[in-house]
């Protein structure tokens, strides 16, 4: 029937057209799905590389500050001390084995279970102590209470007329001059100021991170042992003309100190000691002892390489006070000194 057929080609028609409408449609619509895909696959790739090159620069700034703290951290974490006994003195030499069994005693008698290695410089020994003195949060001595030691450079100066304090030198920066003064009470300053900081900080994990900030600072750290070095002559110049002058008596030490040709006066004692400690030398076992008695601490010294002597264990100063607080050294040569850590 024509009516029929004529319905049937406009259904085939609608079809047909609404086919080729689709693959239009689609066409488009794949042609943005596919430009989309691209976008998508471009910005992940883009953002994985971004990612990757922020993780690896991430890594490599913060190796390179782990590497600056460690370079500069003077006084290192704790580590076992036989594994450290272990790995320093290998092999079976006389020394070794001695060392090794010194290093036991400590461990199994003395309560001695790690210990901080400390960096050898010839500063070395007043880092120990100070920085002990300060991780435990021990005060000013009391003398040091009772006088402000920033105006002791002025009274050294121009009340006792010391003019020759200007050959003073700064440890390895060997400085000496007419700016002597300046430098001696930026020192000073130093000094007081973080001991007192770090002294009234409560909290013992603030206060070891406040030590441990301090005694990454190369420029603070040798401003503080200038000072305890300037203190110490101080105290021998007084000593000195309380000696000439016959008034009260004073500690023994100074006598002692006094007696040796090298340190005869203050000013021999400046040029052939104390100039040189943080340069070319350490502090000797007399000047240990003058270091003890003038920050009022009680320095309990374990000398290895004296081990099963009546030497092993000693005390600086001999003679101390009950009040006064106890810190810990170790030595294997009496140049370089750790800081041993008791644990019950």
């Amino acid at each position: 029937h024509p009516r029929f057929f004529s319905g049937r080609h406009e259904v085939q028609s609608w079809k047909t057209a609404t086919k080729q409408s689709l693959c239009l449609m689609w066409q488009k619509v794949k042609v943005q799905l596919i430009l989309g895909m691209s976008f998508l696959v471009a910005v992940f790739w883009y953002c994985r590389r971004l990612y990757s090159f922020l993780a690896q620069l991430l890594k490599r700034w913060s190796n390179y500050l782990q590497r600056k703290l460690i370079r500069n951290l003077s006084v290192l974490a704790e580590v076992d001390l036989l594994g450290y006994s272990a790995r320093e003195w290998k092999g079976e030499t006389k020394q070794a084995k001695h060392m090794r069994e010194a290093y036991e005693e400590l461990f199994w008698s003395c309560h001695i279970k790690y210990l901080r290695q400390v960096r050898k410089d010839n500063y070395c020994v007043i880092r120990a102590v100070l920085f002990q003195i300060f991780s435990q949060g021990i005060p000013f001595p009391s003398w040091m209470k009772e006088r402000d030691i920033l105006k002791l450079p002025e009274k050294l100066l121009y009340s006792q007329g010391c003019n020759w304090i200007q050959q003073y030198s700064f440890g390895p920066e060997r400085y000496t001059g007419p700016n002597v003064f300046g430098k001696l009470r930026k020192c000073m300053e130093t000094l007081k100021t973080n001991w007192i900081e770090i002294s009234a900080t409560k909290d013992h994990e603030e206060r070891g991170n406040l030590c441990n900030t301090l005694f990454s600072d190369e420029n603070k750290e040798h401003r503080l042992y200038e000072a305890i070095k300037f203190i110490m002559l101080y105290e021998v110049v007084e000593a000195y003309e309380q000696i000439k002058n016959r008034e009260e008596p004073v500690h023994n030490l100074f006598s002692l100190l006094l007696a040796r040709d090298s340190s005869s006066d203050p000013l021999s004692f400046m040029m052939n000691h104390l100039n040189s400690i943080g340069d070319s030398l350490c502090l000797d076992q007399v000047e240990l002892f003058l270091l003890g008695y003038l920050l009022e601490v009680k320095i309990r010294v374990y000398r290895l390489h004296r081990f099963n002597t009546e030497e092993f264990q000693v005390s600086y100063p001999d003679e101390y006070r009950r009040e006064w607080n106890e810190i810990s050294l170790l030595t294997e040569d009496d140049r370089y000194y750790h800081i041993p850590i008791y644990r019950t």
